[in-house]
């Protein structure tokens, strides 16, 4: 087992790194495209949430200053992978929201929750809790 950790200011500028962060290890563990694609959707819906929302609350100086850690950790018998998002931000449990109804039509449904129902159908756990101040959202997946 191992982990490794990238903590970057909240912010959509800084997807591109996350991504190369994750897709690094994920190479490095010789995950098959169609897993890394999945976790590759997973980890920028996740992303863009906390980037978007978790520090809205604070002025536009602080919010700049709003941090989230991406850690992955990869475990063996069978070969998975965790991915854990830590923030700051306003407690936020994205798993406490219920699924949307994906049998109405675009104009029937409520706007959001569709990324969250995304992430928690492709991956093969998902967990949540805020603890010690910080929220603390976590995957895995079997490779």
């Amino acid at each position: 087992m191992s982990v490794k950790e990238l903590t970057v200011v909240a912010n959509t500028d800084n997807l591109s790194a996350v991504m190369a962060f994750v897709d690094e290890r994920l190479e490095e563990l010789e995950c098959s495209m169609k897993i890394q694609m999945q976790i590759d959707i997973a980890v920028e819906e996740i992303f863009v949430n906390v980037a978007q929302y978790a520090y809205q609350h604070l002025s536009p100086e602080k919010r700049a200053e709003g941090q989230v850690t991406i850690s992955v950790e990869d475990f063996q018998a069978p070969l998975q992978v965790a991915i854990t998002f830590t923030d700051s931000g306003i407690p936020f449990d994205p798993l406490a929201r219920e699924d949307p109804d994906v049998s109405l039509s675009v104009e029937q449904r409520q706007i959001g929750g569709l990324g969250i129902f995304m992430v928690k159908k492709s991956m093969d756990s998902m967990e949540y809790a805020y603890k010690d101040g910080k929220n603390i959202l976590k995957f895995t997946k079997e490779l």
